[in-house]
Formats: structure tokens, C-alpha cells, sequence
């Protein structure tokens, strides 16, 4: 089955969330269902950018393959082909990993 092409519109982006550790720094295995989503990602997909009220786009400061950080509740969750994705706004995301 080929990969469906995503692009969002305007100042959007798509996220993957990023795995996190199944073991805790004490050496605890924490099962799935007591664990809570990572807040972190990696951009898979961007948008044009921020409409001006002159007609341009202001770009993104953002860039696909970057590590984020994002609010716990941001953005909405889809699914495509299988594999769960976040969209949400630029202003959702409040850090660069480098």
C-alpha cells in the first residue's frame, strides 16, 4: 500500500510522537497502560505558513525532521495509514530540540 502524502494547510505542522523509555531511572518497567503519551515529537510534515494580512505567508520557524516540544493537549490526533499523527498549530509547540 503506498504512503498517503500529508500537507497541511497554513501554519500547521504534523507530528509523530517520539517513543519514550519503558524503564524508569530506578530500574522500574512501566506497563503501557499506566503511561502517559510523550510530549515530545519529530515534524514529519509543514505547512506553507502564517497568512499576512497582505497577502504573504510568513514562514514557519519550524522545519521538517525537527525534535519538539509540545503542551500536553495540543493539537488533534489522526490516523493515517495505520501510523497516529498530531496536527497542530505552530504556536502549539514550545520548544526546539537540538
Amino acid at each position: 500500500m503506498a504512503k498517503t502524502a500529508i500537507r497541511p494547510l497554513y501554519d500547521r505542522v504534523v507530528v509523530r510522537r517520539c517513543d519514550s523509555d519503558e524503564e524508569t531511572v530506578g530500574g522500574i518497567i512501566i506497563p503501557d497502560t499506566a503511561k502517559e503519551k510523550p510530549q515530545q515529537g519529530i515534524i514529519v510534515a509543514i505547512g506553507n505558513g502564517k497568512p499576512l494580512d497582505s497577502g504573504d505567508h510568513r514562514a514557519l520557524a519550524v522545519e521538517k525532521g525537527q525534535r519538539i516540544l509540545f503542551g500536553k493537549y495540543a493539537g488533534t490526533e489522526v490516523k493515517i495509514d495505520g501510523e497516529d499523527l498530531i496536527i497542530m498549530r505552530e504556536d502549539d509547540i514550545l520548544a526546539i530540540i537540538a
